[in-house]
């Protein structure tokens, strides 16, 4: 699916409508250059499972963790990651099989130990579309 959206407010709303129609179990990988608008999607993501606390990207901390909305929320950014064990030192199994949802920023950091049935979005910009232009594709829904 490949969707484009002109504001990000209608990138909120794409994430919103994912997050609403989450299950649990579900991997996203979420993959896009630095101010892409990751973070304004991830928040509607969070919007559209009922959690209502601020979202941001957990860049320092590896996985920050919501548990208010309709389903756990594990927000992962590995960006900053130096070794994938540093993903087993959290237990990163337990938020992957677990009864919630991930969603893990610059998740191609950390390919090798994703399971295969994840759901890939990419955000890319084109100027030459407007500032604002986004290019959404979503795989494995």
């Amino acid at each position: 699916m490949v969707t484009e959206t002109r504001s990000p407010e209608e990138t909120y709303a794409l994430g919103e409508k994912i997050g609403k129609a989450a299950q649990p179990g579900q991997i996203y990988t979420l993959t896009g250059d630095l101010g892409v608008g990751k973070t304004v999607f991830t928040q509607g993501v969070a919007a559209g499972l009922g959690i209502t606390e601020p979202v941001s990207s957990p860049t320092f901390t590896i996985v920050q963790v919501y548990e208010e909305g309709r389903l756990p929320f594990y927000h992962f950014d590995v960006y900053r990651i130096g070794d994938i064990e540093e993903m087993e030192e959290i237990g990163y199994d337990d938020y992957f099989f677990g009864n919630g949802i991930c969603l893990i920023e610059w998740a191609e950091l950390i390919e090798e130990i994703l399971p295969d049935n994840v759901i890939s979005i990419t955000i890319e910009k084109d100027l030459t579309q407007g500032f604002d232009y986004r290019k959404i594709t979503v795989d494995g829904l």
